[in-house]
């Protein structure tokens, strides 16, 4: 189905790669892990299992979010 320079392309040889980047790229957006495996088709143990790299960058982020909501917080007036 597919035109040789198509079958040539770095696309055929790695359809999945453009899924995996859109994956990554609503994980590391801020998109609920649970939304982002329904999208996906995946169950939540496989999303945390292909996507542990993204979901620890993410973890990082929500932790850092979490301090300064804290500091904020304890700021006196």
């Amino acid at each position: 189905m597919l035109t040789e320079a198509k079958r040539a392309s770095l696309l055929a040889r790695r359809p999945y790669d453009p899924r995996h980047a859109g994956v990554s790229f609503w994980l590391s957006s801020g998109v609920d892990a649970g939304e982002c495996a329904r999208r996906a088709g995946h169950s939540i143990a496989v999303l945390h299992r292909v996507y542990a790299k993204v979901l620890d960058q993410t973890q990082e982020r929500a932790n850092s979010r979490i301090d300064a909501a804290l500091r904020e917080w304890n700021e006196p007036e």
